[in-house]
């Protein structure tokens, strides 16, 4: 029998004396969002087809964030408002623990982008054409995919980013994702070296970093509502 959590009002699911550092770190980031304010790079535009663009320098860099935050969060909503069948509860406490958190970086960034710029990423539609959300081992594929891309993006795209308190909160936020991508790959391959494999780990032991340009056809696929961004910054 399939559980369903509501996940409309967050503070209600969870015991949250449950909560593990995944919960924890977000309550910070999210705090410390509130406070960026200010930002010098507010090239934003829509093109001449009236899509968006994410524009240049730090904020295309936030807002680009924000567009892949936007997807983490819709893919687990979805995953803990039915919950595949035989799922156990290490699975369904896993699974609600990366939904409160890709909730809370969705909402960091639009925090921070609104204190920045009238002009925000509005709110994306996303398909998941080829996910079957009631088969553990789709959902499990996909929540791999999206959580390796999630941290190469970040990686990629750090170079890009000039303001310093932006950068620091970018690697907190990488860190982390960095731990959902380890922890589905235990899922998927318990007690292998699976999670930290040779796909996402080079040479160097560093994480693979991926242009946004790679991340969004890599993720393009799952995001309906079109945008853009111009050839130079991000």
């Amino acid at each position: 029998m399939k559980k369903t959590i509501n996940v409309s009002n967050q503070g209600a699911t969870l015991d949250t004396g449950r909560r593990n550092f995944l919960k924890l770190s977000g309550i910070g980031i999210v705090a410390a969002g509130l406070t960026l304010v200010g930002c010098d790079d507010d090239n934003f535009e829509y093109n001449d087809n009236k899509v968006f663009d994410l524009g240049m320098g730090d904020v295309g860099v936030l807002n680009y964030a924000y567009a892949l935050e936007q997807l983490e969060a819709d893919f687990y909503t979805k995953v803990v408002n039915n919950f595949y069948s035989g799922i156990s509860s290490i699975e369904q406490q896993l699974f609600t623990d990366l939904y409160h958190h890709e909730v809370i970086h969705r909402d960091f960034f639009k925090a921070a982008l609104t204190g920045a710029t009238s002009n925000v990423l509005p709110k994306l539609e996303f398909q998941y054409p080829n996910v079957n959300f009631n088969d553990r081992n789709s959902v499990l594929a996909t929540a791999k995919a999206l959580e390796d891309t999630g941290v190469a993006a970040y990686n990629g795209a750090g170079k890009y980013i000039t303001n310093p308190d932006y950068l620091v909160l970018a690697g907190k936020i990488v860190s982390v994702e960095a731990r959902h991508a380890s922890a589905i790959r235990n899922l998927i391959s318990p007690g292998t070296a699976a999670f930290s494999g040779d796909d996402v780990i080079d040479a160097n032991g560093l994480d693979v970093a991926k242009e946004p340009k790679d991340v969004v056809m890599a993720a393009g696929g799952f995001i309906k509502t079109p945008f853009t961004w111009k050839e130079r910054g991000i």
